[in-house]
């Protein structure tokens, strides 16, 4: 095992090789007080480019939240969907050579792609890194990451003049966001026309039984879409072509590029997957009049939802909150865009890098409130404080700083 560290200045890349070739990959684009935030993915194909993109992704993310943390994000190749005990061991391999970013927390891990926050957990305590009390115990991510993912698609189809009840959806990806955003689209009696997974779509204009989709995905994994019935299975590819309302990537980056944007078909694009597509691409899709929500924008439930649950939230007050300050920061970014013909993602990547700048500063002059709410939240992660106290002190909080309303220049 070989790694590598190179440090310019404010970002840090660390490559870790085995037998020859890239095995694991840790981007440090942003810290706070010395520490970074972000998950871990397996796949067999990480790339370093795709990590560091992922690594500013929740830059951006802390940036608009206006929370004060540092982004970063790690690959491992390896594959996601081996038995849990394998991807353990790879996880703990992967650990033991970017040990010293783990100690020193310089990198605060969690899980994504392919992980799971009961591995990094143990990941962590298996190599003799502490963990707080309160560290690594949310494991619905992906649920809450389509929480944002939906209420960008209806404030956004709000917005055009799209009714969302009766509108039709389709989903790249069916794993824990996709699965978790269909249903919420059935709920909502939108229809969703087409899914799929790395083995193949699944397509009907007619509408798809959700239910039956997220059973079946549940039992077999990504592989289903090779046994379900009650439609045919397609080439991947084909779901791009398929005409809806709403698309909604969910799977990888680079998702959509020059090769498959022309075979679109839709009227807004809210991504629940990091950097779906690069920004000459949205500037062609929002030139042929498709909405295109920012995804470090639409998919921010990621980070935001389980910062609530840790300050001991109920699940019914998150999606309020996601909801109405989804809107309040969504339908004022749109009518910027329109107004200065930008597209979203340059006006809200902007706003969250300066953002994130100003909580950096911060830092180096904090006051006497900034030090009582950090020794506060050391104690709530050590579980010395009730979370019925934290919740009702948090809110005061994330009314005032947290998610504020865009303000149009």
């Amino acid at each position: 095992m070989n790694t590598e560290v190179m440090n310019n200045g404010d970002q840090v890349i660390c490559r870790v090789h085995r037998g020859g070739k890239l095995f694991g990959i840790l981007v440090i684009h942003s810290s706070y007080r010395g520490t970074s935030r972000g998950g871990i993915r397996m796949a067999p194909d990480v790339e370093e480019d795709e990590v560091r993109w992922l690594a500013e992704g929740m830059t951006l993310k802390f940036g608009i939240l206006g929370l004060p943390q540092g982004g970063a994000k790690a690959g491992v190749r390896s594959d996601p969907d081996a038995p849990w005990e394998t991807r353990l061991e790879i996880l703990k391999t992967f650990g033991k050579a970017i040990l010293p970013f783990l100690r020193q927390q310089a990198f605060l891990p969690a899980a994504d792609m392919g992980t799971d926050n009961e591995m990094v957990r143990r990941m962590l305590t298996d190599l003799d890194v502490p963990v707080f009390y309160r560290q690594l115990r949310q494991g619905r991510s992906g649920y809450f990451t389509a929480m944002t993912v939906f209420a960008a698609a209806k404030h956004a189809a709000n917005a055009i003049g799209l009714p969302f009840s009766g509108s039709s959806a389709v989903i790249e990806g069916f794993g824990k966001v996709g699965s978790a955003l269909a249903r919420m689209f059935r709920e909502a009696s939108v229809r969703v026309v087409g899914i799929s997974t790395s083995h193949g779509a699944l397509i009907h204009p007619k509408g798809l039984n959700v239910e039956n989709l997220i059973r079946a995905a549940h039992a077999e994994g990504s592989k289903f879409v090779t046994t379900f019935t009650e439609v045919e299975r397609m080439p991947r590819e084909k779901i791009w072509e398929q005409a809806s309302d709403i698309l909604c990537p969910c799977a990888c980056h680079n998702a959509i590029d020059a090769g498959n944007e022309p075979r679109i078909r839709c009227r807004i694009v809210s991504a629940g997957s990091n950097h779906p597509y690069d920004l000459p691409t949205e500037k062609t899709l929002t030139g042929r009049g498709i909405l295109c929500i920012p995804d470090f924008v639409s998919n921010l439930g990621g980070v935001l939802g389980p910062t609530l649950a840790f300050a001991g939230w109920r699940d019914d007050e998150i999606s309020e909150y996601m909801n109405r300050r989804m809107g309040g920061y969504l339908l004022p970014l749109i009518e910027e865009s329109r107004k200065r013909g930008t597209p979203m993602m340059e006006i809200a990547g902007q706003e969250a890098l300066a953002r994130h700048a100003g909580l950096q500063q911060s830092v180096e002059h904090p006051g006497i409130v900034s030090r009582i709410k950090s020794l506060g939240l050391q104690f709530h992660r050590h579980g010395l404080l009730p979370s019925s106290l934290v919740r009702m002190l948090s809110r005061g909080y994330f009314e005032r700083e947290v998610f504020r309303p865009h303000q149009i220049r």
